[in-house]
């Protein structure tokens, strides 16, 4: 899964992906981002030539859904299965658009001694993970826009985890490379299995180290959340 990431700024977006500033309220770099707050996305209008930036609401709702209270545990969706299950299909192969990112958070359980009592239980240790060369990622995302509202939402594609990271967890977002940019947002893309060619060609290879528990307060927004957690900490 992929329950926290750290957000680049606007400028950094719009840099990495060739986009046009169109915002008066430009997006901020965040480093711990979680579900249900706003976020930046990336989509290919189908009546325009140029790529978007928006935002959207991190927690996926589809564009029929009619229930006051909203979906739950929707910020993520299953690769292998998202083109079958009713809340995600049509936006699999409509609603397809890319979730800018530095990097993720996943937590690990390690054992670890309590100084206090002297005994060793379990603890959730958290890492950053990222790119060897720090560049900017692309989650492979799914968007809706929800009912009369018309409110942007969004959430996004999980595989199972690749070697370089499944030490950490099982789990891990879909990362596309350069080269998937372009046939992701393609709206001629209209089959399931040519989807999933995309999806198959996700990257592989990336970097992680511990960082602080600070991590486990939403709340926390800060630089040193990215920072590796000292050996003696």
């Amino acid at each position: 899964m992929c329950g926290r990431y750290v957000s680049p700024d606007q400028a950094a977006i719009e840099r990495a992906w060739h986009i046009g500033g169109h915002h008066s309220n430009p997006f901020k770099r965040r480093f711990n981002v979680a579900p249900t707050t706003l976020v930046p996305l990336i989509r290919h209008p189908a009546e325009a030539g140029e790529l978007e930036l928006l935002e959207a609401r991190w927690g996926f709702v589809p564009r029929w859904w009619k229930t006051e209270k909203l979906p739950r545990h929707t910020f993520n969706a299953r690769s292998e299965d998202a083109a079958s299950k009713p809340v995600w299909k049509e936006a699999y192969l409509a609603g397809r658009c890319l979730i800018p990112a530095e990097g993720w958070y996943e937590w690990k359980t390690v054992r670890r001694p309590d100084w206090t009592t002297g005994k060793v239980g379990a603890a959730k240790q958290p890492y950053f993970i990222h790119r060897a060369d720090r560049k900017l990622v692309c989650f492979a995302g799914l968007m809706s826009v929800w009912g009369e509202l018309q409110a942007p939402t969004c959430a996004i594609l999980t595989r199972a985890a690749a070697p370089s990271v499944a030490d950490v967890h099982d789990r891990m977002p879909v990362v596309l490379p350069d080269a998937a940019i372009e046939p992701w947002l393609d709206p001629a893309l209209k089959t399931t299995e040519a989807v999933a060619a995309v999806i198959r060609s996700a990257q592989t290879e990336f970097e992680h180290y511990p960082v602080s528990s600070k991590l486990n307060t939403a709340k926390e927004d800060t630089p040193e959340l990215i920072e590796p957690l000292a050996q003696d900490s």
